[in-house]
Formats: structure tokens, sequence, C-alpha cells
């Protein structure tokens, strides 16, 4: 697709972005505001409790970085009119079904509204707690998915991951396509579900054996990394 049609299918559209503070949302946050300033609304989920603590977010992390520099000079004065009419920041949870949208009238709003879902959360800590892993790249994917199907005007899902592929000698190396279903190695896919049983039952052990969460922050670490050489999912 060109260029000028991605911004012309942008324009008057309402798009919910997860992973709103992460380095690709920032970039894309910034694109759509800089080259479709008349896109009807960027709904940007941030995890927060509360409406301010994401408002408090969206301040610090998002529209204060210097990469708004050049959006900030176009507008000028008109900056802060322009992304209050542009942006609502909705506090949530991707790991979380409904992605933990406590806002029922926000929540009907978005089902309402959202024609377009960019999914941008992820955790790219390759030593990040098993269960902290599965909740965002993996059932966050799912509750996307699940949210989007009450979306009524919805017409895209994006959803944005990253993989590293190394060569024999280090370099980097094309992936070939693979279709819906299958895995690198022919093995069958990951039953999600099982796995958040797993997680769950686990966690609660270590809480009933009166772990610390230093323990249990280790303890989930370790699952992870016994669960993706056990699994066979890696090539």
């Amino acid at each position: 697709m060109e260029f000028g049609s991605v911004v012309q299918l942008l324009q008057n559209k309402a798009i919910l972005v997860t992973g709103a503070t992460g380095f690709l949302a920032k970039i894309f946050v910034e694109k759509v505001l800089r080259v479709q300033p008349n896109v009807k609304k960027l709904y940007l989920l941030l995890r927060a409790p509360d409406a301010k603590s994401a408002t408090h977010r969206f301040h610090n992390e998002i529209i204060e970085k210097d990469l708004f520099r050049v959006l900030k000079e176009k507008w000028g004065k008109n900056i802060s009119s322009f992304i209050s009419e542009k942006v609502s920041v909705v506090p949530g949870d991707i790991s979380l079904e409904g992605l933990g949208l406590k806002d029922s009238s926000l929540r009907e709003e978005l089902w309402d509204q959202i024609d377009v879902i960019v999914n941008l959360a992820a955790t790219t800590n390759f030593d990040e707690r098993y269960d902290v892993a599965l909740g965002v790249n993996a059932l966050g994917a799912k509750h996307i998915i699940s949210f989007a199907k009450k979306c009524v005007r919805i017409k895209v899902i994006l959803h944005v991951s990253t993989a590293y592929v190394c060569g024999e000698k280090g370099g980097l190396i094309l992936e070939n396509p693979y279709r819906m279903g299958e895995t690198l190695n022919g093995a069958t896919g990951l039953d999600v579900e099982a796995e958040k049983k797993l997680v769950e039952d686990k966690l609660n052990e270590y809480r009933a054996n009166g772990a610390t969460e230093k323990e249990i922050t280790i303890a989930m670490k370790d699952l992870g990394i016994e669960r993706y050489v056990s699994s066979n999912y890696y090539p």
C-alpha cells in the first residue's frame, strides 16, 4: 500500500493503540498526529489504575519526549488544544480480560467508535517473568481479538511483534513465511489456557509456602526458561 493511501485511510478514523509508552507506539502516535491531523481520535491504552495516573504517564512518558518537538513546533501555542481534541488516554491493562477497562461508559464508547486497533504492547525482556510475558505477549493478543469482536465499526487489526533470527555466524537471516497454526519445528501450538493455569497454580503454591516477592520473581523467571526449553517451540 502506498504511503499516501495509508494517510488517507486514517482520515476520520478512531484508532486504539496499545503499549502507548513503548518505543514503536510513540513513533506511531507522533507520525499519525503529524501527517494526518484529520484523524478522528487516538485512544491510547496505558497500564494504569485510573485516569489520573494514565494521564500522568501520557504527559511524562510520551508527549514530553523530544520526539514530539516537530509536532509542537508545527502547532505552536495550539498544541495543547490539538492534543486534547485528538488524543484520549485509556487506563487499562492488555493482560486482563476486557483490556482491564473499569469505566463502563468508556468501554461502550470504544466498542462504538473504534475503526482500527494497533497492538504494540509487548515485553521484549529476554529475562522476563513467565507470568508477565505470558500475560502481555500471549494473553494480550487474545484479549485484543476478543475486544475487537465487540467493536461494531472495526476495519483493521494490526498486531506488531518482534523476532530476532540469527544465522550460524550471528548474521541476521530472513524468516520463511508460515501459515496460521504452523510452527517452526512442526510441533503443535501453545495451549495458552493450559499455560495460564500452570502459572496460576505455581503462584498460588509459592504464596501458600510464604515465598517473598523476590523469590517469586526468580521462580517465575526460572519457570519461563523451563517452559521455553521443554515446549519445543524454538527452532
